[in-house]
């Protein structure tokens, strides 16, 4: 018989929701049939560390690992204040002849990867075009499935164009909120009616969001999600 179908499930990241992931994680990887499949584990640090060895969940959940665990890559560069940072990853595994080393704790290599990552860095096509780069089947949707499915503004727009039915909506970029928030809010309360949403135009369905019932409750909504997305 056929070896079981090493998955490595990638969670964890540097997004705002890494607690979702792990979450999100821990049912995946409950869910697989241990006859089919063997489950390696591969966390994400909110520093861009990536951990296989040892036990990555625990060691994300107790918070930023020691220094002296071993990592299979590193983030040079990490998201900055506003989240606008984009990480460039830098292999520190010795390469297989696909390019990037991926390898169960037994030494064999991964046959497929199942990203169950949450926001930025995981859901938006950067994780996605990385594994496709280096020649990795993944789980989910390719880069521009997962790009514009990640950005909400472009999907709306690209519905539209396409015929489809999309609820009334405004968006609204952090500089010009921050430039205006009163004709902000104007331009906003002609389009819609309360209660509406505010939300990041590029973050899951968990962080940054806001029910807003009136105009005295706009403003906060407003600053909340442009914490974590600059639309």
């Amino acid at each position: 018989m056929p070896g079981k179908i090493r998955v490595g499930v990638l969670f964890g990241g540097q997004s705002s929701e890494h607690e979702v992931s792990l979450a999100s994680a821990r049912s995946v990887m409950s869910a697989m049939d241990p006859d089919k499949y063997e489950v390696v584990p591969i966390g994400i640090t909110r520093q861009g560390r990536w951990i296989a060895s040892g036990d990555p969940m625990a060691l994300l959940r107790a918070g930023a690992p020691p220094e002296s665990t071993p990592v299979l890559m590193t983030s040079m560069l990490t998201p900055d204040s506003t989240g606008q940072g984009r990480a460039e990853i830098v292999e520190l595994a010795p390469p297989s002849q696909n390019g990037l080393a991926l390898s169960a704790s037994n030494g064999q290599p991964i046959d497929v990867i199942f990203p169950v990552l949450h926001g930025p860095y995981g859901e938006d096509g950067t994780i996605q075009g990385m594994l496709e780069t280096a020649g990795i089947p993944y789980v989910g949707a390719g880069v521009l499935g997962s790009a514009v499915g990640m950005d909400k503004d472009a999907m709306k727009r690209l519905f539209i164009a396409d015929g489809l039915p999309v609820a009334p909506y405004v968006c609204v970029t952090r500089s010009e909120w921050r430039a205006d928030p009163s004709g902000v809010q104007r331009r906003t309360e002609e389009k819609l009616t309360y209660p509406i949403f505010a939300k990041p135009a590029n973050m899951g369905s968990s962080v940054g969001i806001s029910k807003i019932h009136g105009s005295g409750e706009f403003a906060r909504a407003l600053d909340e999600a442009a914490r974590y997305d600059r639309r």
